[in-house]
């Protein structure tokens, strides 16, 4: 395969709905492993300020592109999320945060697509939760123990995100071991493989 580098409140009452009506997610497994403190550090401040998601733009074509993309985008997610409202909400978190973490938002999706299906409160065999699958675990490695935050829009987004980017700054850009990291299968291909052909069906076109 060849490697690739990369550019720098439910109510209790929902929460109980939603886990009983999804099946387990069968992706999402990264393992706890120890982290320097300069990382451990970095990541605490990457997941941190959960502002609402405020895109700026530098020129008018800047922000047409934008509408373009969010148009085009939720054109495809309509039948995974037909709810027009949080579809769109979704979709400005993923761009977002994806930005924020010097990601390409195609990925991010491709990833999501391949972890829950896009499901929120997707429960993997493992334990991991939420979009993007991340495990519980990582509430404790910056401080914060309320895994229930896990199920949060943006805060599963915001920390899925920061982990892919802190695998891939781990592994010197190279996508191939970070995907592997992110999904507890280093050196395997079958993951990169499938997070590979999900982005490119998010591609914009």
């Amino acid at each position: 395969m060849k490697r690739l580098s990369v550019s720098k409140t439910a109510g209790a009452l929902a929460l109980a709905a939603g886990l009983a009506c999804v099946s387990p997610a069968q992706a999402g497994n990264q393992k706890e492993e120890a982290l320097a403190d300069s990382v451990r550090l970095a990541l605490s401040h990457a997941i941190r300020d959960e502002r609402p998601p405020q895109p700026k733009f530098a020129t008018p074509a800047d922000l047409q592109r934008y509408q373009q993309w969010l148009a085009q985008m939720s054109s495809r997610l309509q039948r995974k999320l037909p709810d027009a409202q949080l579809r769109t909400e979704f979709l400005e978190t993923v761009w977002y945060e994806a930005r924020r973490a010097g990601l390409e938002p195609a990925l991010v999706l491709g990833l999501i697509q391949v972890e829950s299906a896009y499901r929120k409160y997707a429960v993997s065999l493992a334990g991991a939760r939420g979009y993007m699958q991340v495990m519980p675990f990582w509430t404790g490695v910056i401080g914060d123990h309320d895994r229930s935050k896990l199920f949060h829009m943006q805060t599963n987004l915001r920390y899925g995100c920061a982990i892919l980017r802190m695998y891939l700054d781990m592994e010197k850009g190279d996508l191939y071991l970070a995907l592997g990291r992110y999904n507890g299968s280093r050196g395997r291909a079958e993951y990169p493989n499938a997070v590979r052909a999900a982005w490119r069906q998010w591609e914009f076109k």
